[in-house]
């Protein structure tokens, strides 16, 4: 069985080294999150580190159940008053634990966020293979923090760089990273994706 805590580990001390080459306007820099600059991703994921199950259940209810509130208020109270100070809170952090520890979910989250903020600054990381893996068959089988399983329900997919397909239907191929971004829902990675599969995801995709 995967060590997920370990591998996140591994992810989010990657992206911290990432991060520490980054100038003050890079780190302003748009990401692929919604409306969010690279210092609102990562303290989101900072935040997200240390939410229990309990804390997020409290969270959301003060905030009426609005996901957007909820999560600008917890980035708010993880980000330091500079970006440095930000990504020094960041270098100690611990895991993302919801919905359980052993979930492939809180990896996915790491996966997926810190691609948010690398691929429009064009760094490059290839992510733990073995982690990825699982990453993909969740978000094929399972709506979490996406609703990717049921961005993909009806089509095919299938990896070019790794032992993974899922589905049936229409086939959407490509590198894995790519698919499990586009199960996020992130156009960008589109692009990197072939098949008869692809228009209707992009549609989909909105």
């Amino acid at each position: 069985m995967l060590d997920f805590p370990e591998i996140q580990q591994r992810e989010l001390a990657a992206l911290a080294d990432d991060l520490s080459a980054l100038d003050q306007q890079q780190w302003r820099s748009a990401t692929l999150c919604a409306d969010w600059d690279v210092e609102e991703v990562v303290a989101h994921l900072g935040a997200a580190t240390r939410t229990t199950r309990w804390g997020w259940i409290r969270s959301m209810a003060g905030a009426r159940f609005n996901p957007d509130v909820h999560n600008r208020r917890r980035l708010e109270e993880f980000r330091g008053a500079t970006p440095q100070e930000t990504l020094e809170r960041f270098r100690h952090v611990g895991t993302i634990t919801l919905p359980v520890e052993s979930s492939p979910a809180g990896l996915g989250e790491v996966i997926v966020h810190s691609e948010d903020i690398r691929r429009p600054l064009g760094l490059r990381h290839t992510p733990d293979a073995a982690g990825l893996l699982a990453v993909a068959r969740f978000f094929a089988t399972k709506n979490f923090a996406a609703n990717s399983k049921t961005l993909v329900k009806g089509l095919s997919l299938r990896a070019t760089d790794a032992s993974f397909q899922e589905g049936n239907g229409p086939e959407v191929h490509g590198p894995l990273l790519s698919l499990v971004m586009a199960m996020a829902g992130r156009r960008a990675f589109l692009a990197d994706l072939g098949g008869d599969g692809v228009p209707e995801l992009t549609r989909r995709t909105g």
